[in-house]
Formats: C-alpha cells, structure tokens, sequence
C-alpha cells in the first residue's frame, strides 16, 4: 500500500514524534509498503489536501496531532487514518474532561483543581488537599511543563510555568507508588489489553528524560504485580479505552498506590510513543509482535474500522 507517515509537528513533543515517525517509516518500508513521509506543519494544510496515499499513519504526538484536529481534517479528506477519531482524541487530550468518563465507570482518578487562565487569581486559590501535588498543563503529555511541587511557593512557580504552555492546568494530589502501563489494541467489540508494563525511572520521577533517553528507565514486562491487580488494571486499560470511544490501539497510564489501595488512573495516550525506548512496542514484543509486525497490525486494524 502506499501509507503516508505524519511525524514531526510543532507540539512540545516534536522531537519525540520525529523518533517515533522513522521508526514507524522503517517498519513500514520492511513489510513492502510505499512510505510518504510529512513533517506535519499546520501552516502547510496543502501538503495533506493534496496527499495520495490509501492510509495516513499519525506518528505525531500532543498538540495538532494528537487531539483530532489532524482527524478531522482527514475525516473530511476522506482519507483513512490509524487510530481514534475525533472526539476520541480530543477526549483522551484533555484530562480533565477525560476524568470525568472516567469516574463515571467506576475507575479511580487522583484529586484535582482545574483553573482556566482567563479565571485564575492566585489570591483565589483553594487547594482542598496537602502536599507534594503534581501541577500540569491539561492539554500535553510527555510531563511537559508538569511540576511536582512540595510546598505552596513551588505549585505557584509550577502554574505559571504550565500557564505558558496551556490554557488550562490541572493541580492534582500526588500519588506516591509504582507506575505502569497498560498497552490496548483490537478493533471495536473484541478489544485486548496486553501485558501490563512496569516503569521503574533513573531519576526520582518518570520525567521526560526517564521516558526518553536510553537508559532512562527500566520497562519490566510483565509487570512484577500479583495476578488479582494485573487482571484488574487490563481490565479498567480496556474499560477506560471504550469509555472514551477509542479505536484500534491506545496506552493507558496508572499509579499503584504505595499503601495497596486500589490503582488510580492517570490518562489514556491515544497515539502512545513508537521510539526505541517507548512503552507499547516493550509489551507487544512480550505477546510475539515484533515492531514490524505490530505496526502492520495497526495498519490492518484501522482498514477495518
């Protein structure tokens, strides 16, 4: 087929997606396929109006990309595409919003405070739980922009800093435990979640550099977790994936409270990262699917949608 590879974009997560674009690139061109590659630019619309390929691989990542813009461009194009829809995306990229389906179904969420930039007055502030708590844009991913903050004078610093990169940011609770993955993938009805991954970071916490940079964290898959928390944890990856609309694959994030409380959801990663050191490649190896193989997978799966 001839599969046009989106990659790049101009999201704070650019360099990720330029890794995981020609790791996608290379898979594709090992199964046969005619690859496109674009730097996806949403100054330069022209360059997808004009494309001719039978399907679009979105390997972008946070903003134009991630959060269906891209999607419905494509929608209207007619051009079919790997992955969520729409609203989906859109869903999965606000967090707050998302965390609302998601205690509607029953999963645990962290405490938080949303503050619009437009309504947010420091003086205003109420915070109805103690410290560290976890600032974050509402919008991005990677922990870009995100602060863990231990006292009243580092939650401030760590909103401005997430004001510059969105308009709205999240406060919410630390959870102090272990955090792992859980890969989703399968068309609509008959969706799987594959094995859990354990995340254990080089530095204090899952920072961008842990997530990153070779070495930066240990992956162990499976999961070093006892089969009650494994069977419970895939079972809510899957619920949380539906709740959204999700299609074809996602990632769903967790923390593994310390105190053996039960597991708190922290996102679902619609288009989850493809480089050498990401998480979904780690677990589909765990069920035989080499990178190849499980981007042709996704490929298939999409043409079904």
């Amino acid at each position: 087929m001839k599969i046009a590879v989106l990659y790049g974009g101009v999201s704070a997560e650019r360099e990720v997606s330029l890794s995981s674009g020609k790791q996608i690139m290379n898979a594709l061109e090992a199964k046969g396929h005619e690859v496109i590659g674009v730097d996806f630019h949403p100054d330069r619309l022209e360059e997808i109006i004009q494309l001719n390929a039978d399907i679009v691989f979105i390997g972008l990542h946070g903003k134009y990309g991630e959060d269906g813009k891209l999607q419905s461009l494509l929608d209207m194009l007619k051009i079919p595409y790997v992955g969520s829809g729409v609203l989906a995306s859109a869903l999965a990229m606000d967090k707050a919003r998302s965390k609302q389906f998601f205690k509607n179904a029953g999963i645990r969420t962290a405490k938080e405070v949303v503050l619009e930039k437009k309504l947010y007055r420091e003086d205003k502030l109420d915070v109805p739980f103690g410290f560290p708590l976890v600032v974050k844009p509402n919008h991005e991913g990677s922990t870009i922009g995100l602060t863990i903050a231990k006292n009243k004078d580092e939650m401030l610093k760590g909103i401005a800093s997430a004001l510059l990169h969105d308009h709205t940011v999240m406060v919410e609770e630390f959870v102090s435990g272990k955090e792992v993955t859980v890969a989703v993938m399968g068309e609509k009805g008959s969706v799987n979640a594959l094995p859990v991954v354990e995340i254990v970071p080089k530095n204090e916490y899952y920072d961008y550099e842990s997530k990153y940079a070779e070495g930066g964290s240990v992956h162990y898959v499976p999961a070093r977790l006892d089969e009650k928390t494994t069977s419970l944890l895939q079972k809510q990856a899957v619920l949380a994936h539906e709740v959204l609309g999700c299609e074809v694959y996602s990632r769903v994030d967790f923390i593994i409270p310390s105190d053996g409380s039960e597991p708190v959801i922290l996102e679902v990663n619609t288009l989850p990262g493809m480089t050498p050191t990401s998480l979904f490649p780690d677990a589909a190896k765990e069920v035989g699917l080499s990178y190849p193989d499980m981007i042709e997978k996704l490929i298939q799966l999409s043409l079904q949608k």
